[in-house]
């Protein structure tokens, strides 16, 4: 089996998370004893704890065909909304949001981040059953429950999750294999949901986005702002800017002590930047596009749409998080707290991440015994 697999992909995946736990590393050991007066190893470490699971985890995936996921999708998306929907009454307060929960004391997990992924499974056992597409009811249906899952992420509040959860839903709907008419039809009737959902809202004085959430808006010119809300962002300027070409060094850069407040999970690229510098960070990046390349061909090669709904799922998945987070970095859109792939420090991000990997190779695995 281990030999069938796609080697481009797997050695990507590899190097990109021996380079992400480097970096983590190198970009939260300051914060980690000045800050919170622990060991500079405690992130690299909890990020590597979460690893070993989540390989764990990806094993078994590559055991199980995907026929089967139609069996458990829809019962692990009932999981996640009820899960959604307790984390609001008892989970943690992070950066203002109720988005965690804590597990003996230690561990953090966020349902949200496993909604992504649980939702592209049941989008694509959903929707690859022709009885399922050929009906504007039971089209509309799983749209309907995205909303719901959508709304219960913007309660908590969690502004990037929700705008980055439902750009998934919305490549995937479009790339459905379903009549015009219908996906037309269905694109409308969840508009005018949302239309009908903000103007209740709204006249029942219920405020939309908070202050906090607004002030994210405003994104451009931020070195304007580096006593307020552009302090984040013109730090990543100042740390790409320190990099040049080569960087400083590993573990040499100045941006991380203290200055830039989220180093090593939405900026880490900005310290990658001043570290490694401009030519090795494109080289990251170069392996970021070759892993989407291998995931987009795997989809395109699968010989169910199963198969090619849960690769192009994943492509999006992990192309979103890419363009977000540095829109984020480089000023381009607003900030949302959303990880880079690979690299950001994050146990539930990565749990999912390497567990969607895991499916992509299944299908690929899938494809070559069927020929």
């Amino acid at each position: 089996m281990v030999r069938k697999l796609d080697k481009w992909l797997v050695f990507s995946v590899i190097i990109l998370l021996i380079i992400g736990l480097v970096m983590i590393f190198s970009a939260s050991n300051v914060t980690s004893y000045m800050k919170y007066a622990k060991s500079p190893y405690y992130y690299f470490l909890r990020q590597f704890i979460f690893l070993i699971p989540s390989l764990i985890i990806s094993f078994f995936i590559l055991k199980i065909d995907t026929k089967v996921y139609y069996y458990f999708s829809f019962l692990l998306m009932l999981i996640i909304i009820g899960l959604l929907g307790v984390v609001l009454i008892y989970g943690k307060i992070t950066n203002q949001a109720r988005s965690w929960f804590v597990l003996f004391k230690v561990i953090t997990l966020q349902p949200s981040e496993f909604a992504k992924i649980i939702t592209i499974v049941w989008f694509s056992c959903y929707y690859s059953l022709k009885k399922n597409c050929n009906n504007f009811k039971k089209v509309l249906f799983p749209l309907l429950i995205a909303f719901g899952v959508a709304l219960l992420i913007a309660i908590q509040p969690d502004l990037g999750t929700t705008i980055l959860y439902s750009g998934i839903v919305f490549m995937m709907f479009l790339v459905l294999p379903i009549k015009k008419k219908i996906k037309r039809n269905s694109f409308i009737g969840i508009i005018v949901i949302i239309g009908i959902a903000l103007l209740l809202l709204l006249n029942n004085g219920v405020k939309i986005l908070f202050d906090r959430q607004m002030e994210r808006f405003e994104f451009l010119r931020p070195c304007e702002r580096i006593y307020g809300n552009g302090n984040q962002v013109c730090n990543g300027y100042i740390a790409i800017n320190n990099g040049g070409l080569f960087g400083k060094g590993l573990g040499n850069s100045t941006q991380k002590y203290l200055y830039l407040p989220e180093a090593y999970t939405d900026f880490i690229f900005a310290i990658v930047v001043e570290e490694l510098g401009v030519i090795a960070s494109i080289g990251i990046l170069l392996l970021m596009f070759i892993v989407l390349w291998r995931i987009f061909l795997i989809g395109k090669r699968s010989k169910t749409s199963r198969g090619s709904l849960l690769c192009y799922g994943i492509f999006w998945y992990i192309l979103l998080h890419i363009l977000i987070n540095l829109g984020g970095l480089l000023g381009l859109m607003p900030l949302t707290g959303v990880p880079l792939p690979f690299l950001s420090y994050g146990g539930s991000y990565l749990m999912c991440l390497i567990a969607s990997i895991a499916v992509v190779l299944r299908v690929d695995l899938e494809s070559k015994i069927s020929k």
